[in-house]
């Protein structure tokens, strides 16, 4: 059985009779034995503690009145991936996409964790990503590349890539993912999902981990419908006080219609360099016609910050807390790492780490605190701010993987001074960073985004509608996107891999 409806259906199926939970979870664990070979999105199975899950979860249904039953967690019984990178489940594995840790198993698990299974979820395995989550599409030397179920010869992006590809091939009805720079919206972007990035502070986090990236990686889900999303919005969302970016609650029991036009700007060049492909311009040309048709007032602004100095700090940032991360890897094996331990990308941003001073990171998140003003202060002219999630559809395998000169410099990049030493960071990503310029920034500075499936280009691949709200405004953006999907403008279908397929035509 393939999950072609959203997570809340089978919810609802499970609390009305019609569907066991081990139906739902055996589903699950078959559709992985079927489609994983095809599309290697899942690293890791844990079909007895799943299984074991849904016994004690239909042994409980069994004794519970109709009300007992509709007073459930929203998503009791559903089966799930969680993203292996960051979402710690104790006693699974906690590889993160690399060769360091291929072999490592988790001890405890984390807050967010704790948040999906409360809300009723059964985690079935957990999904692939690339080393670390630094790029955006997900390979690894570790576990391989991740083939999007749209075209096997695409990569679904990262570092959320195993679980748009499990999405959209109908293996589950929902998966766990993580945005630390457009890592839930670029793959939701590629895949047609829906790709919320929530405010900073509004997902649990920690413990010991409480300011991912200084607070630029927030977790969340990849879906196939608003009501999901909101939902498990309401769900996961806490004010969590020992955090260090404590976010209010969003008080509204049920998302109700807009009440009004929507005030939305538009981005299309962000600078000289930093410029729209012709596909991203039809993406924003669809976008525009079908929201002045919903009768919101759409107009072009002028980008608030400087985008590059943007990326470069935000290189930075993550060299400087991979190399603290490294440090601690490194004193949990007793050993000093090696380049043979990792990829070379994962080595140059580790060991350029050392060379940015703490004067220099003190003055970054400066920067970022700024930057966030800024946008707050733009928000005043508009409601919402609209961009291309990404410039093009889903890259085609290997299309930005670097050249073997950049690779063999990273591998000695102790000997380059800090400047080149980002420099080679930023020819490495070259042209990825043109793909997706749009993303980052809202993991700098806390706010929320959603990738909505609005666009199609003339290959029928999907490319999203990128919507930014003020900090803490979700439910904003989550009503827009209700209006949208309820103008039957989103397309969140599975593909179907057995018609799509010639391995698995009859």
């Amino acid at each position: 059985m393939l999950f072609t409806e959203d997570a809340s259906y089978y919810a609802e199926q499970i609390k009305e009779g019609k569907l066991s939970v081990k139906e739902v979870v055996t589903a699950a664990l078959e559709n992985m034995t079927a489609l994983n070979p095809t599309l290697n999105a899942v690293v890791w199975r844990q079909d007895a503690d799943a299984l074991a899950k849904a016994d004690e979860y239909d042994a409980l249904l069994a004794k519970m009145s109709p009300q007992e039953k509709a007073d459930l967690p929203p998503f009791f019984g559903v089966p799930t991936l969680i993203k292996d990178l960051g979402q710690s489940q104790a006693g699974q594995l906690a590889a993160s996409g690399s060769i360091l840790l291929k072999d490592n198993m988790a001890t405890v698990t984390d807050n967010f964790v704790q948040a999906v299974e409360k809300a009723g979820f059964i985690a079935v395995g957990r999904s692939n990503v690339p080393e670390f989550g630094f790029k955006g599409i997900s390979d690894s030397k570790a576990f391989g590349a991740v083939n999007s179920p749209i075209d096997t010869n695409r990569n679904p992006g990262g570092s959320s890539g195993g679980a748009a590809a499990a999405l959209k091939s109908g293996m589950v009805p929902l998966t766990y993912a993580s945005d630390g720079g457009g890592s839930i919206r670029m793959p939701a972007s590629y895949s047609g999902l829906i790709g919320l990035k929530p405010s900073r502070g509004r997902m649990p986090v920690g413990p010991g981990q409480y300011r991912s990236w200084q607070g630029a990686a927030v977790p969340f889900a990849l879906t196939k419908s608003v009501r999901d999303t909101w939902t498990l919005l309401k769900a996961l969302q806490v004010t969590q006080y020992e955090a260090p970016f404590p976010m209010p609650t969003i008080e509204e029991d049920q998302l109700v219609d807009l009440d009004r036009p929507l005030r939305i700007g538009y981005l299309t060049d962000l600078n000289d360099q930093l410029t729209i492909s012709e596909v991203g311009q039809a993406v924003l040309d669809q976008v525009i016609d079908q929201l002045k048709a919903l009768g919101h007032d759409v107009f072009q602004v002028a980008d608030p910050v400087d985008r590059i100095q943007v990326m470069k700090s935000y290189f930075k940032m993550n060299s400087v807390e991979t190399t603290v991360m490294m440090e601690g890897i490194a004193q949990a094996l007793g050993r000093e790492l090696t380049d043979a331990d990792m990829e070379p990308l994962t080595w140059a941003i580790y060991r350029s780490g050392y060379k940015i001073s703490a004067v220099e990171l003190s003055q970054m998140i400066g920067d970022w605190d700024q930057w966030a003003a800024i946008y707050e202060a733009a928000f005043k002219h508009y409601d919402l701010l609209l961009t291309p999630t990404t410039n093009g559809p889903a890259p085609k395998h290997g299309i930005f993987e670097a050249d073997e000169k950049i690779l063999a410099a990273e591998k000695s990049i102790d000997q380059l001074s800090q400047d080149d030493q980002q420099q080679l960071i930023w020819d490495h990503f070259g042209q990825s960073i043109l793909y997706s310029p749009y993303v980052s920034i809202v993991n700098l500075i806390g706010q929320p985004a959603i990738s909505l499936p609005m666009f199609k280009n003339k290959e029928g691949l999907p490319i999203g509608a990128h919507f930014i709200a003020n900090k803490g405004n979700e439910y904003l953006l989550l009503q827009l996107a209700k209006q949208i999907e309820a103008a039957d403008l989103l397309d969140t279908d599975i593909v179907n891999l057995e018609e799509n397929l010639p391995q698995f035509r009859k």
